[in-house]
């Protein structure tokens, strides 16, 4: 075991389980558990605001997946993977004090919530949960699998045994300290995910013989290496922009992006984290793609792609300051699994069981309830953790597609056009999940755009049509049952 790489881990964890155990006191002291837990209270400031978006987009995917795929495919991959330097930004420009003006007005917690208040239909709310719960979990199983592999390259144990290290840090700061001690952990994880990745990045263009000769290995091997179309030729101009309606326009529908939206404090909070999430998300993409494809020359033929950034940090610098800049990975993995693991829950507790089975629940017994269920969700998905993919990347990348193919017209055409009604929300949602799960199995590459671009414009197509067609439809009934449809201008 590599002791002097393993400390600084330790100390990373002890740090978040203080900060965790801070938090918990405004859960046991709130007059308002829902609202603190699942969303700390609507009083996040801008450094914190942007440091969570960062850290929870900032996953798995991007610190162990990303480099690993841009280990196989070269620098066309870190091309692509650029998209996301805007997404903080575009979230809060479109969603932004309107989304958190109208949430405050529907006391919405989650952006079911939203759905609900905006749509006032239990089968948008039941279509909504429940896709939340099952993409999430293929996303957490990638964070659980990311964080095991990384315990596993360290410690030099078993995968099984690396995955129960993990779950288990995560799960007891997560569970009893909720969306506050995410928030601040998040702020502290994304400062270290900063500093880490250039430190990598620098030694690892020193271990390489400097950028000219990273670039003249590369070509040597591959010429395609060093071209934006990838090692096999596979990223065309077609589908590395089309990629970006999943990595950055998308975005805006993932749920766990969108909460943050509507948990911030003011809109100067606001204003501040468009400016530091933007040079944040940018500057810790380019670094961690371009590790990935500098590892290449310096440790060749590494089979696993997930195991690129342990083992690249570990060749390239001494151990204790591995141990240092591997916390940025797992910092980043471990605050996407706590807003995963919230999220999930509170699509549980507050979506499905306070709205339809016990509306009138105790505060103590919500309070049981929603730690068991977030306790219980870890333990869920260490199982699904066990038998692990290659690359964690798709994975993530499914379960993120099948999220905006769900809720990106719901929530965006909810805020912005109000004759959407009800019925062009479920048309939307169907079709818009039910053509990505097929275009990713059957049809990857659609006229060679990737599988999420035709169902977000077909689900956009039907909750237009739809709704227009059933406009009179919905107005009666709404009148027949005396419902007022509240609008959404603040």
């Amino acid at each position: 075991m590599n002791w002097q790489a393993v400390v600084p881990l330790i100390g990373l964890l002890i740090v978040i389980f203080v900060v965790g155990l801070w938090a918990s006191k405004a859960v046991r002291t709130s007059n308002s558990f829902i609202q603190e837990y699942f969303l700390g209270n609507r009083n996040l400031g801008g450094f914190v605001l942007a440091m969570t978006m960062t850290a929870t987009y900032g996953s798995a995917s991007s610190f162990i997946g990303g480099p690993g795929t841009a280990y196989t495919e070269g620098l066309g991959w870190v091309l692509l993977a650029m998209t996301q330097v805007a997404t903080g930004y575009f979230v809060l420009m479109v969603l932004g004090k309107k989304f958190a003006i109208v949430t405050r007005k529907y006391h919405a917690v989650t952006m079911v919530d939203f759905l609900k208040e905006r749509y006032r239909s239990k089968w948008v709310v039941l279509l909504s949960a429940f896709s939340i719960i099952i993409f999430l979990f293929s996303a957490m199983a990638a964070q659980w699998i990311g964080g095991a592999r990384l315990i596993e390259s360290l410690l030099g144990i078993p995968y099984t045994g690396a995955l129960f290290i993990f779950a288990l840090s995560v799960l007891i700061y997560v569970t009893i300290g909720g969306f506050r001690a995410v928030a601040l952990t998040d702020a502290v994880q994304g400062i270290i995910m900063f500093v880490g990745t250039l430190i990598l990045l620098i030694a690892t263009i020193i271990a390489g013989g400097g950028i000219s000769n990273i670039i003249t290995d590369l070509s040597t091997e591959n010429p395609n290496l060093i071209t934006p179309f990838g090692a096999d030729g596979t990223l065309t101009p077609a589908y590395v922009s089309s990629f970006w309606i999943l990595v950055g326009v998308g975005v805006v529908a993932l749920p766990q992006i969108a909460v943050r939206a509507m948990s911030y404090k003011n809109a100067r909070s606001m204003h501040r984290a468009l400016i530091i999430g933007t040079i944040v998300v940018g500057f810790i993409m380019l670094n961690m793609h371009l590790i990935g494809v500098f590892a290449r020359p310096i440790l060749p033929g590494i089979e696993v792609g997930d195991k690129v950034m342990p083992l690249i940090a570990l060749e390239v610098l001494p151990n204790w300051l591995a141990g240092i800049v591997l916390a940025a990975p797992m910092a980043a993995i471990m605050s996407t699994v706590d807003s995963l693991l919230l999220l999930v829950s509170s699509a549980v507790v507050k979506d499905l069981y306070l709205n339809y089975i016990q509306p009138k629940a105790s505060h103590t017994k919500v309070k049981r309830l929603s730690m068991g269920v977030t306790g219980l969700l870890g333990v869920l998905v260490f199982i699904m953790a066990l038998d692990p993919p290659d690359l964690i990347i798709w994975l993530n990348l499914f379960a993120f597609g099948g999220l905006e193919a769900a809720f990106i017209w719901p929530v965006i055409m909810g805020l912005y056009w109000k004759k959407g009604n009800k019925y062009g929300v479920l048309a939307s949602m169907v079709v818009g999940i039910v053509l990505y799960v097929l275009s990713d199995q059957f049809y990857p590459k659609p006229f060679g755009l990737h599988s999420v671009v035709l169902p977000v414009i077909l689900s956009f197509v039907a909750y237009v049509g739809v709704s227009l067609v059933t406009q009179k439809r919905c107005l009666g009934e709404n009148k027949g049952k005396g419902i007022h449809i509240k609008g959404t201008r603040p």
